[in-house]
């Protein structure tokens, strides 16, 4: 049974995730699973832990486990299937993520091209948000490297997978704009790929 602190947890993470646009129930499926005992919970303990209905779980189940940042495992002789974080699931998400800027930014480029007889005040906000991609283009890759040698340096759950991602941000995947401010959160990115993943 979570505890009154435990809930006050997860509803902060729900409403932090609610935010940026994610719905409550799935952030509070996060929420819970990020500090649940043991880690991996069936559909009817992460519906007994939340209060929450079994098809508002499965629900929130399908729309997170697409994203990998949250998996379904099965455990010998047991037919249930539960969920847990996936290990390196947050930077899998955000390596993908952040890998669009540079599709984004060909977008923005394109932009330009189109306005390129305009008068400048017209070009000017165009040009503001090319320049912004441009730079996380370039900036994005080492940033990634450095977290991965540090993460591999922790040696923590998941550093061996985040470290064979074979790709990173700008490793020319296709994909539209990065959610939210260029400066945003990790979670924030997050709940954006969950939102893509569940449109």
């Amino acid at each position: 049974m979570a505890t009154e602190a435990e809930l006050e947890f997860v509803d902060d993470v729900a409403v932090f995730f609610r935010r940026e646009g994610m719905p409550l129930i799935p952030g509070r499926v996060i929420g819970w699973l990020l500090i649940s005992d043991p880690p991996e919970q069936s559909a009817a303990q992460l519906s007994d832990a939340l209060g929450a209905s079994r098809s508002s779980i499965s629900s929130a189940t399908r729309l997170l486990t697409p994203s990998g940042l949250v998996e379904g495992v099965r455990r010998r002789g047991d037919r249930q299937e539960y969920f847990r974080i996936a290990a390196d699931g947050w930077s899998r998400m955000l390596a993908a993520r952040y890998a669009k800027t540079a599709a984004f930014r060909q977008i923005t480029e394109n932009g330009l091209r189109v306005l390129a007889g305009g008068s400048p005040v017209r070009r000017e906000r165009l040009e503001n948000v090319h320049e912004l991609y441009r730079f996380l283009e370039g900036e994005l890759p080492a940033l990634w490297q450095r977290w991965e040698t540090h993460r591999a340096r922790l040696g923590g759950p998941g550093a061996r997978a985040a470290g064979e991602l074979g790709g990173g941000p700008g490793d020319g995947q296709d994909g539209g704009p990065v959610a939210g401010s260029a400066a945003g959160s990790a979670a924030g990115s997050a709940a954006a790929g969950v939102r893509e993943e569940g449109a």
